[in-house]
């Protein structure tokens, strides 16, 4: 993986790396691409790999008496991965699906672990990165419990306003627990 400023200052918002220490954990990485719809973990399988975005939009998912719960969605430059699968290396429980064509910088679970022992630097960012995954998600379930559904419309636009113009509208919705029909009437009235 070419060594960008982008991708350091990232890991830096967890944690102060070196950057000697992001060079030895950038070596181990691999550069995959994936299609639009191409699915990186299903139900019933293990994430074996975590992956650094490096292009396009991808979700996680469960489906539901024929509709689609949307849980999360990832873009550069963060970490994808379905949280308990990777960390827990048990079945993923739902689905991790690219929405867009997509490059990926991808570490194994075992490397991670070595990485971690070679490296408190390493071990240090990865709990510090889970600690905010972990905060995000407490913060998302407090939303989706107190907001309204435009309040709710303009966390997720304050956070994510460029995927409104690069996926399915009723992705969004779901994932904001909105109909879509009025999603629509907010995308109308609200604008950026």
């Amino acid at each position: 993986m070419e060594i960008t400023n982008d991708r350091l200052g990232y890991l830096r918002m967890f944690h102060p790396i070196s950057r000697e220490t992001f060079e030895l954990l950038m070596s181990e990485v691999k550069t995959k691409t994936f299609q639009k719809g191409s699915q990186l973990v299903v139900p019933g399988q293990i994430q074996k790999e975590l992956y650094f975005v490096e292009s396009g939009i991808q979700m996680s998912h469960f489906e539901s008496e024929k509709k689609t719960h949307v849980i999360a969605f990832t873009y550069p430059p963060n970490v994808c991965a379905i949280p308990e699968s990777f960390t827990l290396q048990k079945e993923a429980p739902y689905f991790l699906t690219c929405l867009t064509d997509s490059t990926m910088h991808c570490l194994s679970f075992e490397t991670l672990q070595r990485l971690m022992d070679e490296s408190r630097e390493i071990e240090r960012l990865f709990r510090k990165m889970t600690e905010y995954i972990l905060a995000g998600v407490l913060q998302r379930h407090l939303e989706m419990h107190t907001l309204s559904i435009k309040s709710r419309y303009l966390a997720f636009c304050s956070r994510s306003l460029e995927l409104l113009h690069k996926i399915p509208h009723k992705y969004i919705a779901s994932y904001l627990n909105i109909d879509p029909t009025n999603f629509s009437k907010l995308y109308n009235q609200v604008k950026f």
